[in-house]
């Protein structure tokens, strides 16, 4: 789950995120033209987030070595991704999010349940990075399972009230947050180096290939992020010349940061990778006995940093979606999503503790509903785009399809929430879809973008 919130963008990270649009006061920077250095900044803040303290461990416990495969075929399935997007983002620039662009190709009701996997991904995922900070602090000071569900149990009731009291984490202050996991990741993996072992990578496949798929559909929740920035595109000055710049950008660095995280932790913590804190583990290799005490301090302020933002984020576009299953909008919605989250996020915790629910278990469930998200952009990218942006959009949709095979038990609830979004939500007439070019048209003066009208 990422961290970076661009402005415009409801949820951006939110990670981001996914949906429509902010009408609070960041909607004034919608106006800003974006350079490539400023695109590429907003595009890997959109793509980073906490997840990454605990999935790769998460992964090489499940896969052995072989977890590396996975990241290899999601990064590749990412570059797919980043294209479908961009394509959608310059195709539907007035849509908004993931709610816009499934509804383009699949109607309003497809784009209703998009809009509620991706609030449900929220409610489920917000617990569960409360849960990864807190595994950090007790590293650090001991009680295990006890003081850790208090401790995520406390964070979840700080981001909560930070939330119900407006206070929102400013662009700056996520892109801030980004480039502190950046740090973190790349000390403790230079660091760590020397204590690399070729031991580690063998055997490269313990518990089988087909534990790689379901590495992968817990992997996957370190990718979603294309989505998010997709809005982004009509700002730049010259699409057609900086947009491939900064996915160029945005990929190479993730695809650096990820590959080099994964190596290390295989290669330096072998096989004792299914620990819950391997930046705790890979920094005190690095700088020693201080290492925990830095990764649990960053483990916090990333955690109450990005949850904010997810939950500021979710709780505007919860308003937006209650107006299409209501005849008016109620105003407390927002208040009462938060509820709805503080409810679910204390009940995940406490079947945790109870041991009711594994890590993995509670990793699917935000990572499926994700996916589902993906699905209904990919369908619909595949039936409305047209040029090298459809022929993403196809292998993209079977990587998609691919991974939401691996998880399991997890494809019950989502579809449980896609199907109520999609019978509760007003039917709305729209025209059948058309497609659209996915570059955009070069005038005689210029790179000047020719905007083709979202269909509704």
């Amino acid at each position: 789950m990422r961290t970076a919130e661009v402005p415009s963008q409801s949820l951006l990270d939110n990670p981001g995120s996914i949906g429509e649009p902010d009408r609070g006061p960041q909607a004034g920077a919608q106006a800003q033209k974006l350079s490539v250095p400023g695109g590429a900044a907003l595009y890997i803040g959109a793509l980073l987030g906490p997840g990454l303290l605990l999935l790769p461990g998460l992964a090489a416990a499940q896969a052995g070595p072989a977890a590396l495969l996975a990241w290899l075929a999601l990064l590749a399935a990412s570059a797919l991704l980043a294209v479908v997007f961009a394509a959608l983002g310059k195709a539907y620039p007035s849509a908004g999010g993931v709610v816009g662009y499934t509804a383009a190709g699949l109607g309003a009701r497809a784009g209703a349940a998009a809009g509620w996997c991706f609030l449900a991904g929220v409610i489920c995922g917000a617990p569960i990075v409360c849960l990864i900070g807190a595994s950090y602090v007790t590293d650090l000071t001991g009680g295990g399972q006890p003081l850790r569900r208090t401790v995520a149990a406390v964070l979840l009731l700080v981001v909560l009230g930070l939330a119900l009291g407006g206070v929102r984490t400013t662009t700056s202050v996520q892109l801030g947050l980004v480039a502190l996991l950046i740090t973190v990741v790349i000390l403790a993996v230079a660091g760590s180096a020397p204590s690399a072992r070729a031991a580690n990578w063998t055997p490269f496949a313990p518990h089988g290939w087909a534990a790689i798929g379901h590495a992968a559909s817990t992997l996957m929740l370190s990718f979603v992020g294309w989505e998010a920035v997709a809005p982004l595109t009509t700002r730049f000055t010259a699409p057609s010349r900086q947009l491939p710049r900064v996915i160029a950008t945005a990929f190479a660095a993730t695809t650096v940061l990820y590959l080099g995280l994964a190596v290390a932790t295989i290669a330096v913590l072998g096989t004792h990778t299914g620990t819950s804190v391997p930046l705790a583990d890979l920094l005190q290799h690095a700088i020693g006995p201080p290492g925990r005490a830095a990764a649990a301090v960053a483990a916090v302020v990333l955690t109450v940093g990005a949850t904010n933002a997810y939950l500021s984020g979710a709780a505007t576009m919860a308003i937006e979606l209650t107006t299409r299953t209501a005849a008016r909008r109620h105003p407390r919605s927002a208040r009462q999503f938060l509820t709805l989250i503080a409810s679910a996020g204390f009940l995940v915790i406490v079947l945790y503790s109870l041991h009711v629910v594994t890590t993995p278990q509670l990793v699917t469930v935000p990572t499926t509903l994700f996916l589902a998200v993906y699905l209904g952009c990919t369908i619909s990218a595949a039936r409305t785009l047209a040029g090298r942006a459809r022929l993403a959009a196809l292998p993209a949709l079977t990587a998609v399809i691919a991974v939401l095979l691996f998880c399991g038990w997890a494809l019950a609830i989502t579809a449980a929430v896609a199907i109520t979004a999609a019978l509760t939500t007003k039917s709305l007439r729209s025209p059948p879809p058309q497609h659209i070019r996915s570059g955009p048209a070069v005038d005689s003066h210029g790179d000047r973008p020719e905007q083709a009208p979202a269909l509704r």
